[in-house]
């Protein structure tokens, strides 16, 4: 005599291997969903990124049209004061970078400048210095080729140079940090 399964003996099964069904599907909706947020925090992080980036580029440009008029640069030994810093002294390593020491641009510190700057719909304020790197450098434009070679006749026209640092930082956003070195005759 062959006897067939009542409907009461599958039911059991059915739940268990729905229940199973329904925990894998579950742990693959939030394996996606936790996928989906790391890409927009990427994403944010990368649009966070690029209008520091922005606001820095800025404020290289403006700082750099304040040394186009060659400003009145502190003494050497001098702390830096609103953006305007002396000519590093080569026996310190603390001011060969002294951009990156500590508190250097903190609130209170008054060693830089502030820019404001327009990036899309916000408003950022990067800060920058400037430092004299050499006063008496030979611009190769205007060397001579032929007679006396030597650096001190051959080369007619000195430039300075200034190194321009620039950093954009907000509080829990991204930090970004450019130096030009620019040659003014």
């Amino acid at each position: 005599m062959n006897r067939q399964p009542t409907g009461k003996a599958q039911r059991g099964v059915v739940l268990a291997v729905v229940m199973i069904l329904l925990v894998v599907m579950t742990l693959l909706a939030l394996a996606s969903l936790g996928g989906a947020l790391l890409e927009e925090r990427m994403g944010t992080a990368q649009l966070d990124r690029n209008l520091a980036l922005q606001a820095a580029e800025a404020a290289l440009r403006e700082a750099e049209e304040v040394v186009r008029g060659k400003p009145a640069l502190p003494a050497v030994g001098d702390p830096c004061n609103a953006g305007l810093c002396p000519t590093p002294d080569p026996a310190d390593p603390d001011e060969q970078q002294r951009w990156l020491n500590d508190g250097f641009w903190d609130d209170d510190s008054g060693f830089w400048a502030e820019a404001t700057v327009d990036v899309g719909d916000m408003t950022a304020k990067p800060r920058y210095i400037i430092e004299l790197m050499d006063a008496e450098v030979p611009d190769p434009e205007s060397c001579i080729t032929g007679g006396d070679v030597s650096l001190e006749s051959a080369c007619t026209m000195l430039s300075s140079r200034y190194r321009v640092t620039v950093r954009s930082a907000a509080e829990g956003r991204a930090v970004v940090m450019l130096q030009s070195i620019y040659a003014v005759p």
